[in-house]
């Protein structure tokens, strides 16, 4: 997310399918999002990612004031990611040149099933999720992994990510060059359009 991908906002679907006001709406995403970001892990296999799913709905109802029955559906619903449009040119340019991609990222076990509904899973080598790993970026357990899934060892390796804390600072520590990406301005590229480049 960031790098990659980005989430359609999801507040206004939620609020139609809830028949709520969007800042009602807002504040019960915010609770549910809170609430993935710290069980994540949990979701390591579809049965239990089916139950931390339930539960980040029953969150959000709380949250909102509003019954849960349904509130699952409704979340699944709004949730909508779209790959950015420098993604996939910049991942076929560098696939074309040899090098292994691999997708590593603080997500459960469904992320390959998000990278394939937006065209991006059959232009990368492996896909690393940290709760089937068990531990999240930056913990070295991750880069191990993706390096594990690239075939070669740090020092061959490049780090492509959006945050200073978890992607910067998780592959420094585990021997990889870190690239940041920000879209913003302030990091080492704004595109993932200028990798190719900074790569050759």
């Amino acid at each position: 997310m960031g790098t990659l991908l980005r989430l359609v906002p999801p507040v206004p679907a939620l609020a139609e399918a809830l028949r709520i006001d969007e800042a009602t709406a807002e504040r019960g995403f915010r609770a549910e999002v809170a609430y993935y970001l710290e069980h994540h892990l949990e979701g390591f296999d579809t049965e239990r990612l089916g139950d931390l799913r339930r539960r980040c709905a029953s969150v959000m109802a709380e949250a909102a004031g509003v019954d849960p029955a349904g509130a699952r559906d409704a979340l699944m619903r709004s949730l909508r990611f779209e790959a950015f449009d420098d993604a996939a040119p910049a991942l076929s340019h560098l696939h074309s040149r040899g090098l292994k991609l691999v997708v590593v990222s603080n997500w459960d076990c469904s992320l390959p099933d998000v990278l394939e509904r937006v065209g991006l899973l059959t232009l990368v080598d492996g896909v690393v999720a940290s709760a089937v790993v068990g531990a999240a970026k930056p913990d070295a357990r991750m880069f191990e992994a993706a390096l594990a899934a690239a075939g070669c060892g740090a020092a061959e390796a490049v780090h492509v990510g959006d945050s200073v804390t978890n992607d910067v600072n998780g592959a420094r520590a585990a021997g990889i060059r870190p690239v940041l990406l920000a879209r913003d301005g302030g990091g080492d590229i704004r595109s993932l359009r200028e990798l190719p480049a900074l790569l050759s």
